[in-house]
Order: structure tokens, then C-alpha cells, then sequence
């Protein structure tokens, strides 16, 4: 079997966010392909893999790869955080690369075979309006979409008060619109009133809270929303907050998709076994790689819960790829979401998956289907990046009394 010689980090785009692993074996071409990807600290997953990992895993046989995911796993002592695990997904993922490529199989056929022959997947309309609003929905109607996620604007969206509205205090800490919690209880069911008033019952709509919540306000908005029917309501509370996810249970039936910020799998253990959520929405290389994805994803069927892996909009075309061998092997699965990729970008990843209408299709080649154009990927690099001046702070919202809202 193929023994591991070499791990690098190629870091790509304009801004260098993105982070590309390739492992390198001893026989002639063969090589795998991972994400790790992290767009507010590259550099700390760059140096994980670099200092930690690949010294670990040269000279070991790649074919190995649930030993090697667990090797990772302990061999820093303190684990489960979300560094590590996206170091330990983007090598998960290459060595799933190189396997299939071994088979000379597509990853989805090693993982038990199709289940589907296409995945669905949902796009992202947004507008700063409801007139916008709805003309972004028809668009992307009109491309095939039958789910489609709403926001008005950004995310908490419709919440925002201007400073001269909100009534802030002297010197506030905040020179621009504040989050409301009351506005947007408010603003986001006259929203979906309004859409399908004009698009009828059709079209599926999700909706992304974003965290943005208090617990109890976070109950009201999913039982407002029930005469809406929604696909599902996105991350109604944070990640400190999932034990309100009883109470929410108890008093509304609207879908619940969660776990876009969950790295540790006691996260989701406990809610996929109580049946409180219905949608598990963990981004693959955040959660450990595809070996780790499939394992939550067997929970999930035992209890009724489905996929619906996280995508965003700053992720990468090789994790979008894994994401969708999963989606393609996996029985309860419930809907992609979807990234879009400019055309140059593209470009630099031969083999790439590709949307037609309302699907993804991954390319059918072995592994994950997907290669690397290293020398156009470096060439996505703007001329002024400079990694070690990399510096992009997630943007946090303030309330009128300065106080932060969690993302």
C-alpha cells in the first residue's frame, strides 16, 4: 500500500483563505487532495498540520486512514476544537482522496454506492428589501432552485434599528445600525407572510437566524413561523444555549436545522438522540473529514435526523466535493448547501462539481474526483497577500447598549 512522503499546505484565492492540503505518497502520481480551509485563522490550522501532523503521519501507510483520523485526534492531548478538527478534515479527506483513487473508484462508491442520483441543493437569496428580496427568489426560481434560503439583507437582517431610531446612550459604542431583538421577531414573519403570498406554497424556503437570539425570543420567532412551513430554521440558538433546544421542541414544529459552529461531537449527540433537531449542519472539514461526517450522519439515521452539511460562502471547492461524495453514499440525507464559485477560481480545480439547476453533480472520476492546477491556484493570490498580515476578525453586531450579539 501507499506510504505517506509528504504534506503541504497550498494556500489559494485572492485573500489566501483558502488552504488546500495535498499528501504526497511514494508511488509514482498518486496524491490526495483535503480542505482546511479556515477564513479567520489560516495560519494556526497551516501550522497544526506543519509542526503536529505531518511529521505524525510520513512514512505511515495512507490506506490506514480510521487509525491515522484517531492518531490525529490524541496526539495533541487537549481536543475536539475547531483548529484541530479542520487540520485533522482536510487530511481525512485527502487520504479518502487517495484511496478512491487506489480503487479507482469515486469516494461516494467506497462509502456504500449512490443513493441518489443527483444531490439537491439550496440556494441563498437575499435583499436589502422585500421588493429585492422577492426579485432574487425568482431569480433563482427561474434556475431551478426548489429551496431556497431567505434573508433580508445580512444575517439578522430586518433586526437593525439606525442609531437615530435605537435610542443609544451617550458616547455608544456603536456609530452604525444596532440589532434589535423585537424588530426582527417582527420583521421576519411579515417577511414570509409577504413571500408566499406571492409565490405560494411551491417553493421551500430555510431561513437563517444566525444565533442572533435570546433563547425565548428564539422559541417565539420558530412558533410564529410555523404557518409558513418552513424547510427548515437555521441555528435559532448558539452553541451555549442548545439545552433550550427542549423547550423548543415542545412549542413548535418548525424544522430545526443546527450545528454550524459544533467541532465536538458531544454537541449533537445528545439532540440527535432526543429528536430535537431534524437537520445536522456541521461543514465537513470543521467536523474531522468525511470519516468522522459519516459516522454523525449514522447517528442521525437512527434517530430520524438529516443531513444538510455547511457550506459558506467562503469555502472551498475540495470541501465542497467531499461534501457531496457524502451526500451522494448517504441514505438520510436532506439537502446541500450550496457555493458559488467564480469561473477563474474554478479554473484551478479540474474536476470540480457542478450545478444544474436545483443539483450537484460530482465529476464520477476516482477519489473525490477533483484536482489541484497548483500553478493557477497560486496564481489566484493577489499580488498584495501576505500571510503573515493575514488578519479578518469575524464582524460582530452590538445591541443599542453596546452589548454584542453572538454570531
Amino acid at each position: 500500500m501507499a506510504k505517506i512522503t509528504r504534506i503541504e499546505c497550498i494556500r489559494t484565492r485572492h485573500d489566501g483563505s483558502w488552504t488546500i492540503v495535498k499528501i504526497s505518497t511514494d508511488q509514482d502520481g498518486l496524491y490526495g487532495l483535503g480542505s482546511a480551509s479556515d477564513l479567520y485563522n489560516p495560519e494556526a490550522v497551516v501550522q497544526v498540520i506543519e509542526q503536529l501532523l505531518a511529521p505524525l503521519l510520513i512514512g505511515r501507510d495512507a490506506s490506514q486512514i480510521e487509525d491515522l483520523w484517531h492518531l490525529m485526534h490524541m496526539s495533541g492531548y487537549w481536543r475536539n476544537g475547531a483548529i484541530l478538527h479542520t487540520a485533522i478534515g482536510g487530511i481525512d479527506m485527502a487520504l479518502w482522496d487517495i484511496k478512491g483513487k487506489e480503487a479507482n473508484l469515486p469516494v461516494y462508491q467506497l462509502l456504500g454506492g449512490a443513493c441518489r442520483s443527483a444531490v439537491p441543493c439550496y440556494g441563498h437569496a437575499g435583499g436589502a428589501d422585500i421588493s429585492e428580496l422577492k426579485e432574487d427568489v425568482s431569480r433563482f426560481m427561474e434556475e431551478g432552485y426548489t429551496v431556497i434560503r431567505v434573508q433580508m439583507g445580512g444575517y439578522g437582517g430586518g433586526g437593525f434599528v439606525s442609531g437615530k431610531d435605537a435610542n443609544l446612550p451617550r458616547e455608544p459604542w456603536s456609530s452604525g445600525p444596532v440589532f434589535d431583538e423585537h424588530a426582527y421577531l417582527h420583521a421576519i414573519p411579515d417577511m414570509f407572510e409577504k413571500l408566499r403570498l406571492e409565490f405560494g406554497n411551491g417553493i421551500q424556503f430555510t431561513h437563517d437566524v444566525h444565533e442572533h437570539l435570546s433563547p425565548i425570543h428564539a422559541i417565539q420567532l420558530s412558533k410564529r413561523l410555523e404557518p409558513y412551513h418552513l424547510f427548515f430554521l437555521e441555528d435559532a440558538l448558539a452553541p451555549e444555549q442548545i439545552g433550550w433546544y427542549r423547550q423548543l421542541r415542545q412549542q413548535s414544529a418548525t424544522p430545526q436545522a443546527v450545528g454550524e459552529l459544533f467541532v465536538n461531537p458531544q454537541e449533537w449527540t445528545g439532540l440527535i438522540q432526543e429528536k430535537l433537531i431534524d437537520f445536522i449542519r456541521v461543514r465537513v472539514s470543521k467536523a474531522g473529514g468525511i470519516s468522522a461526517c459519516r459516522k454523525i450522519a449514522a447517528l442521525g439515521e437512527a434517530y430520524g435526523v438529516r443531513t444538510a452539511w455547511q457550506e459558506g460562502g467562503e469555502n472551498d471547492p475540495v470541501n465542497q466535493a467531499a461534501a457531496v461524495h457524502l451526500d451522494m453514499a448517504l441514505w438520510n440525507f436532506g439537502i446541500q448547501e450550496i457555493n458559488h464559485f467564480k469561473p477563474h477560481e474554478l479554473q484551478a480545480f479540474p474536476g470540480h462539481i457542478v450545478r444544474e439547476g436545483g443539483y450537484l453533480y460530482p465529476s464520477n472520476k476516482p477519489g473525490l474526483g477533483i484536482e489541484l492546477d497548483e500553478v493557477k491556484a497560486r496564481s489566484l493570490l493577489s499580488d498584495s497577500w501576505d500571510h503573515n498580515k493575514y488578519h479578518r476578525p469575524y464582524p460582530l453586531d452590538r445591541k443599542a447598549d453596546g452589548t454584542l450579539v453572538r454570531p
